[in-house]
Formats: C-alpha cells, structure tokens, sequence
C-alpha cells in the first residue's frame, strides 16, 4: 500500500537520499545531475527542505511503502506566473513502480495546485521516458511548445506538458 504525504521540516535527510537516489537511478530524467547535486552541503539539503516547508507556495510530498519513503515530487506555485504551478522532482524508487506511487504523487500536487487557485499545472518530461509521459497524458496533460533539450550538451529532448485546471 502506498500512502502519500507531504515532507516534515526535520525529514531533509529523506529528502536528500531521494533526491539522490532519482538522479542515480534515472539521470536522463532530470534537468539537474547526481554529480552537482551530490556536491551541496548538508545545510543546503537542510535549509532547501526547512525553506520549502514555511513556504506556501512549494508543496514537497514522498510517497511511502511499508513506512519507508519511495518517491518524492515538488510542486511550487510560480513566481512570475501567480495562476501556473510548475512540478519537478517526480520520481518514484523501482520497487515501487507499478503500484500506484506515480499517479498518487501526481494526484496529490494537482489537488494542492488546484487548492491554490492555480488554473494549469506544468512540467517537463523527457521523451524517451514512456512511462513517465504515459502518465502525464493518461491524467490529461497536454503538450505545449516545442520539446527542447534536457540540458546544455544533452541529445535528449524534453518536452512540456500543461494540465488545465480552470476549464
């Protein structure tokens, strides 16, 4: 069974190994990589996680399995568009693929979007990630724009995907 749930203040260390293990597991699936990522100082993991917490408009969420943490999303209300939530971060650990944990943390940011009056959730997906892109379009997200690459150097094409939440 997976329940899901936003990140505690004191959990940044949960965060971290997630975050990590992501950027591990799946390196062509973020716009960041393991090797900057795994440079930052314990302060920054837990300031980023203390920070995200006070904030009303980043909403952090694990996923767990038999009480232990298995994926992760972020979800933040933009700061330059107030009506648009951006997610990032979403990830879910292989042994808990194919249990729901994905759409679980997909469901729980487009409810705390919607709890926001964001009127579109957006993210960015890599191409070649099917499984993730099943996801996103099965839920009702769209393609906008043109895809782009990942990251400066990458081959890898990313595309964004919106949700509209005000129709």
């Amino acid at each position: 069974m997976i329940s899901i749930r936003p990140v505690q203040a004191h959990e940044w260390r949960t965060y971290q190994a997630l975050r990590l293990s992501a950027l591990r597991d799946s390196p062509d699936a973020f716009g960041s990589t393991y090797a900057v990522e795994s440079a930052h100082s314990e302060h920054f993991w837990q300031e980023r996680i203390q920070t995200a917490c006070a904030s009303e408009a980043d909403h952090v969420l694990l996923a767990d399995k038999e009480g232990q943490a298995c994926g992760l999303v972020w979800c933040k209300l933009s700061a330059s568009e107030p009506a648009v939530a951006d997610i990032y971060q979403m990830w879910v650990a292989p042994s808990a693929r194919g249990l729901q944990a994905g759409y679980g943390l997909l469901d729980a940011s487009v409810k705390w979007a919607n709890s926001k009056q964001a009127a579109c959730i957006r993210l960015s997906v890599t191409l070649t990630n099917a499984a993730a892109v099943q996801l996103y379009k099965k839920y009702g997200f769209s393609p906008s724009g043109e895809p782009e690459p990942l990251r400066e150097g990458s081959s890898l094409m990313s595309q964004t995907l919106v949700l509209d939440l005000a129709g």
